[in-house]
């Protein structure tokens, strides 16, 4: 009888393990019990009609088969203008690769740039699909970290430039942090910017939530002197159209690198599907209500959140204006309930929460491996998936079993 043994190249893969947190939701869920979701980064805003009849539209009108591999042109020509304007950029449909959803860019990016044993820097807490797709295509993934400053978290700029050796070919950078919700202010960004130059680096810039933002301006590193033609955005239309389940993203970038990201788009899924690609036109050029509408549900959102969580002894709560991710230092707290330093016990913490109260969250831990310094403890919660009466509801829970004598 064959036996199946995986390839050794899937034991280099990793995943991403919010995931597995929404299955233990579920399990719990099953037997009866309330679940307040605050664990994952899905979001329960419809998308907006007028983006649903467009791909209604081109549905009827037959747009359901095979088209470039590149993207519709249309749709690349929009995405160019609409790229350029919001960072004050100059882009053609030649620097744009469309891809089905943000996370294909990463995977591409990396194979694109990075040679077998080559070092890719990239950030931890962090989206975990960075170091999975380093590590996957045989680079060695260096994570850099951050430190919790009085206004929030900023990258360790020091760890960062001890970390560039003679192999370090490229940096991920995410500004609107997922898990931190941070960004960077000018400084830092122009810090990263001169490393990358200094070093010749290229650079990942994942953006997908460069358009959910509460007030202020975002900003993209492309935009800085010499950046642009070192720089592949990450773009995503499922944060600021509520798309998620659409799967449409795009890759911004100089044209040599994109023609490489093409390349892989016939080798991996042919195309982007054809009709939601007229959906994500309309996106773009259409009525903008439905975004402004999203955002504001999603402020009403954070401001119930960050307002609780910092009710609560013994956590603290930083207030984004990007992003859909609230990151406390919840330390005091696990450690007054007599939960201890580590991994398995912020683990414990978090599955406790979840059957005393039905809170479901991450932890740091969801979120790439712990680096030497770290000695806080925190948890992730998304708000994008949650009401705003059910947050009040479940923090409201979270703070009886925090608070409990």
């Amino acid at each position: 009888m064959l036996q199946f043994k995986p390839a050794s190249r899937m034991s280099r893969l990793g995943t991403e393990t919010a995931f597995a947190v929404s299955a233990e939701c579920a399990a719990y869920a099953a037997k009866g019990n309330k679940v307040y979701p605050l664990h994952l980064g899905d979001m329960n805003i419809k998308t907006p009609q007028n983006i649903i009849d467009a791909a209604t539209k081109a549905m009827n009108e037959g747009k359901t088969g095979y088209c470039a591999s590149a993207g519709i042109p249309q749709l690349r020509e929009a995405l160019a203008d609409d790229i350029g304007k919001a960072r004050d950029l100059k882009y053609t449909m030649e620097n744009i690769a469309i891809q089905p959803g943000g996370k294909p860019s990463i995977g591409k990016f990396i194979m694109s740039v990075m040679e077998e044993g080559e070092e890719v820097l990239y950030p931890t807490p962090g989206y975990p699909i960075y170091e999975s797709q380093i590590e996957f295509h045989k680079g060695k993934a260096v994570p850099y970290g951050y430190v919790e400053s009085k206004k929030g978290f900023k990258i360790d700029m020091e760890m960062l430039e001890s970390m560039i050796t003679k192999k370090t070919k490229a940096l991920v950078y995410n500004n609107g942090q997922n898990p931190l919700g941070c960004e960077s202010d000018d400084k830092e960004m122009k810090e990263i910017a001169k490393i990358a130059i200094d070093h010749n680096l290229f650079v990942l810039s994942d953006e997908a939530y460069f358009d959910i933002r509460y007030s202020g301006k975002s900003k993209s590193i492309a935009s800085l002197s010499g950046m642009q033609e070192r720089t592949v955005i990450l773009y995503t239309f499922s944060k600021k159209f509520a798309m998620t389940g659409w799967r449409l993203g795009a890759a911004i970038g100089p044209k040599e690198i994109i023609g490489q990201f093409i390349r892989l788009n016939v080798n991996d899924e042919s195309c982007s599907t054809h009709f939601i690609q007229y959906a994500a036109i309309e996106a773009l050029k259409g009525d903008q209500s439905g975004h402004k509408e999203i955002v504001k549900t999603l402020k009403e959102r954070r401001d119930v959140a960050v307002k609780l969580l910092n009710e609560i002894e013994g956590v603290r709560c930083y207030n984004p204006e990007i992003a859909f991710y609230l990151f406390p230092n919840v330390t005091s707290a696990v450690r007054r309930l007599g939960y201890k330093k580590g991994k398995e016990e912020l683990a414990r913490f978090r599955v406790d929460t979840l059957q005393k109260t039905g809170v479901s969250f991450t932890t740091r831990d969801h979120f790439g491996k712990r680096l030497p310094t770290e000695d806080q403890e925190y948890i992730r919660l998304a708000f994008s998936g949650i009401n705003a009466d059910q947050i009040e509801e479940g923090l409201g829970k979270l703070k009886k079993f925090i608070e409990r004598k």
